[in-house]
């Protein structure tokens, strides 16, 4: 099982976590893109995922209606089955063969009420019904970097289109020095979604490194007070920015609108070793 894999896109490694029997990465180009512990999907290896589990776990209680844009391994749709049974999930994702070896050889399977969209997450969102989302995850990546397209006005404005009016948008995104692209992105964010808020750890807020920065979106009032205690309780001490401290952040960054000449930031190589 461990060892390379192609996919329709490049090269998949999947490795075993040797401190975990169950637990396997799975890796593109050197990149580390998605961890799951196939017999406990509550176990969240990766920092910015629990970042984005501590917002998940505050939602209302019940099962969640959720659309996941981006696969991976779909660490997060097996987090939601664990802990919100009767939850269900649209996958748009755009590798059938990535696809296909999760389902082999990391069990996608036995995550119950998920369906996967063949698509890019422009096109496959355009195939989600208006209003049926409680939850958006916006977790897509080409190596270690976000598509632009999937940053801009246009496609906020048809996420908003498929969630419900109380939904939540969550964004993992990555930045280094300068946060530029963080700043311009969230200017996109807060032109469609009322309530905002940034997580991250305090060297990568502060842009002192490259690393991943969560969103939480909605029309309605996300839970700051308890968000920002969950995060400040994590083993990394994360911060949570919203408010006058968030618009000070974006310190009036453009938002970025289709065909606008933007470049995703790229890691230095260092980051993954």
């Amino acid at each position: 099982m461990p060892g390379l894999y192609p996919v329709t896109f490049g090269e998949i490694e999947l490795l075993r976590d040797l401190d975990r029997q169950d637990g396997w990465v799975l890796s593109k180009d050197g990149v580390p893109q998605s961890y799951v512990d196939l017999q406990d999907p509550t176990f969240l290896e990766f920092e910015y995922v629990r970042l984005m589990a501590d917002v998940i776990d505050l939602l209302p209680d019940g099962p969640l209606s959720c659309v996941h844009v981006g696969g991976g391994a779909c660490t997060i749709p097996r987090y939601v089955a664990a802990t919100r049974t009767g939850s269900r999930h649209i996958v748009i994702e755009p590798d059938g063969l990535l696809v296909n070896l999760v389902r082999e050889q990391l069990g996608l399977r036995s995550v119950p009420r998920l369906k996967v969209i063949l698509a890019g997450g422009r096109e496959g969102t355009t195939k989600v019904w208006d209003e049926t989302a409680d939850l958006v995850v916006l977790d897509a990546f080409t190596g270690a970097t976000m598509p632009v397209e999937l940053a801009t006005a246009e496609y906020m404005g048809d996420i908003a289109r498929i969630l419900r009016p109380d939904g939540t948008l969550l964004i993992n995104m990555a930045d280094g020095k300068g946060l530029a692209f963080a700043k311009r992105l969230l200017a996109t964010v807060t032109g469609t979604f009322r309530h905002v808020a940034l997580l991250a750890e305090p060297g990568i807020m502060r842009g002192r490194r490259f690393g991943n920065l969560i969103v939480a979106a909605s029309r309605t009032e996300l839970p700051v007070d308890l968000l920002t205690r969950r995060a400040a309780g994590g083993l990394t001490q994360a911060r949570c920015v919203y408010g006058e401290a968030l618009t000070n952040f974006i310190a009036g960054a453009a938002p970025i609108k289709d065909g606008d000449p933007v470049l995703a930031p790229v890691p230095p190589p260092a980051v993954f070793g």
